[in-house]
């Protein structure tokens, strides 16, 4: 019996005594030991004692686990939550996808190269361990290495010339820092060398690291192809279709989003006019819809931080007069101690910098700090550069994206439903809700009247409509029909009306996350067909902060799960 069946055997046999909780709980357990590295992202420390295993009868394992997974939650009547059902079988479907459709472990080396960067500089971030534990770790790490290397060359079977030359510089850089920075870290972490086969595991990682750059160069490289980063129509289809778990097409996909860029444009029309009438009584408007449009968007840019200390202090003020909006407007129950900072992103974060981002907390994280890191440039820039910047950043943008990224956007729901009773939702949600949720409460509050008779504010939200629509659209153009990054650029700018520091960064989130850049416009969308159900359902009996906190508080699910739990909630 080979490895494969006597895997699949043991798993029916256990398989057949788990209850709905235990098959539950077994497949967090399983998922945790497969990867640990994510467990302990996810605020699970106890991750930091193992590491990733790529040997081929563990791959094998996880692919027959995730198996009998799905096949227990399709075929089984188990009396396991609907909701946690669905998101485990989704993600069972995805880990399928990932080893056995797409092979990663045999066409992907820089799954490995990123294991082995990461294996040392991991457990210095660790603050929580002892000097002595992470002495004991590191010895263990470095032998980690050993078997990822030979892992590497025992799968790996075909790689393109991109993810090769992306594979062999993470490669080198884990050598330069085994080779001259890890001395330092363990100096000023006061982590001695206490265990014996120190050395011997240091030595042999450095060679299993050089014999796995040969393996590349010698079996892998004369092999390598330029193969395109697209993945046309069937595959996005197919991809689209499990990140959504539905029926929905790239071409439907598209018809929609196109639609909701010429909506939105009819909308900024209306809005730009009463602005430009407002503000400038005695000027006639220009002839052309669009230069309508972007003569009000001028205005709006100018309006902009003059630099990274003017941009911080405003939008601790913006947070702030948000939270008593969300108060006075008795929208949704705020979380009752506030775990944020606000901080300018760091030059260290590269091209990431540039556009910002929120560092939530963990799930499971002990300490759940969530930090948003503000888009920032140097001011050793040219100044023209550096006011284009800005100008992307206008205060109008902020005072409506604030609602977006903090209240009651992503950190207010990432602190309220962590919360959950169920895990599942926290370690796999759903990813159409995260994006969707931000994206819908902008409308939310601007309804309710912040910042009301503001018509810039307005009008950046419907420019962020716009971009959101934008990203599904050229997503589906760019990976089914060929457009390259010019026509990216140009549409984005040009028709959709996208700022142009968010059209830059476009081209690199189409090639890297082109299904995850759906979830803004399908989520938002969703979020609002629900609004607007619910409304019509109850009518005087509709209550906003009921249905706000209840979205908050089941966690992140599909979204037309909430149709029956309002339903169950307040019937008819």
């Amino acid at each position: 019996m080979g490895i494969r069946n006597r895997f699949w055997y043991l798993i029916i046999l256990m398989s057949a005594t788990l209850s709905a909780q235990e098959l539950s709980e077994t497949y967090v357990a399983e998922w945790k030991k497969f990867y640990p590295s994510k467990a302990l992202k996810s605020g699970m420390r106890e991750g930091v004692f193992q590491y990733e295993n790529r040997s081929k009868a563990t791959v094998v394992q996880w692919i027959a686990f995730n198996e009998n997974t799905l096949h227990r939650l399709l075929n089984d009547a188990i009396p396991i939550d609907a909701i946690d059902a669905r998101l485990l079988r989704v993600q069972a479907q995805s880990e399928l996808d990932i080893w056995k459709s797409l092979s990663r472990h045999e066409n992907s080396l820089r799954h490995y190269s990123r294991l082995i960067s990461n294996a040392l500089p991991s457990v210095f971030k660790s603050d929580f361990l002892l000097a002595p534990e992470q002495s004991d770790i590191l010895c263990q790490r470095l032998d980690k290495i050993k078997e990822l290397c030979h892992s590497a060359q025992s799968n790996l079977k075909a790689v393109s010339k991109k993810e090769m030359e992306n594979g062999m510089r993470e490669l080198s850089e884990a050598v330069e820092y085994i080779q001259t920075r890890l001395s330092d870290d363990l100096k000023s972490n006061g982590v001695s060398r206490t265990c014996s086969n120190f050395d011997t595991n240091y030595d042999q990682a450095l060679k299993s690291i050089a014999s796995l750059q040969h393996f590349v160069r010698t079996t892998l490289a004369p092999e390598a192809k330029d193969i395109e980063a697209v993945l046309g129509l069937q595959e996005y289809n197919r991809q689209l279709q499990l990140y959504t778990d539905s029926n929905l097409t790239a071409k439907k996909l598209a018809e929609m989003a196109l639609s909701e860029i010429e909506t939105v444009k009819d909308i900024m029309v209306g809005v730009s006019k009463n602005y430009l009438k407002a503000t400038y009584p005695d000027e006639a408007l220009p002839s052309e819809a669009l230069e309508i449009i972007k003569k009000a968007l001028a205005d709006m840019e100018k309006d902009a931080p003059k630099n990274s200390t003017d941009y911080l202090q405003f939008w601790q003020e913006l947070a702030d007069a948000a939270v008593a909006f969300i108060k006075e407007k008795d929208i949704a129950t705020l979380p009752k101690n506030q775990t944020l900072r606000i901080q300018t992103a760091p030059e260290s974060a590269g091209a990431a910098a540039r556009i910002g981002w929120v560092a939530s907390a963990p799930p499971f994280d002990p300490n759940p700090m969530t930090t948003l890191n503000l888009p920032s440039i140097p001011n050793t820039l040219p100044q023209q550069e550096q006011i284009d910047f800005w100008a992307s950043f206008n205060k109008p943008f902020n005072r409506m994206i604030v609602i977006h990224e903090l209240f009651p956007g992503h950190y207010m729901q990432l602190k309220i439903s962590r919360e959950t009773p169920h895990p599942l939702r926290m370690l796999f949600p759903y990813g159409i809700y995260i994006e969707g949720w931000a994206t819908f409460t902008e409308k939310v509050l601007l309804d309710a009247g912040w910042e009301e008779g503001q018509h810039l504010t307005l009008l950046a939200h419907l420019r962020k409509r716009l971009e959101n629509a934008n990203r599904s659209y050229t997503s589906v153009q760019v990976h089914c029909n060929g457009w390259n990054k010019e026509q990216v650029m140009s549409f984005s700018t040009k028709t959709a009306l996208v700022a142009p520091q968010f059209a830059k960064s476009l081209w690199g989130r189409i090639m890297n996350s082109p299904l995850q850049l759906t979830s803004y416009y399908l989520g938002g969308a969703q979020f609002t067909e629900l609004l607007k159900s619910e409304e019509q359902r109850l009518g005087d009996r509709f209550n906003l902060k009921l249905f706000m906190d209840t979205i908050m508080k089941a966690g992140p699910i599909p979204i037309e799960e909430f149709y029956p739990i309002f339903e169950e909630s307040i019937p008819n």
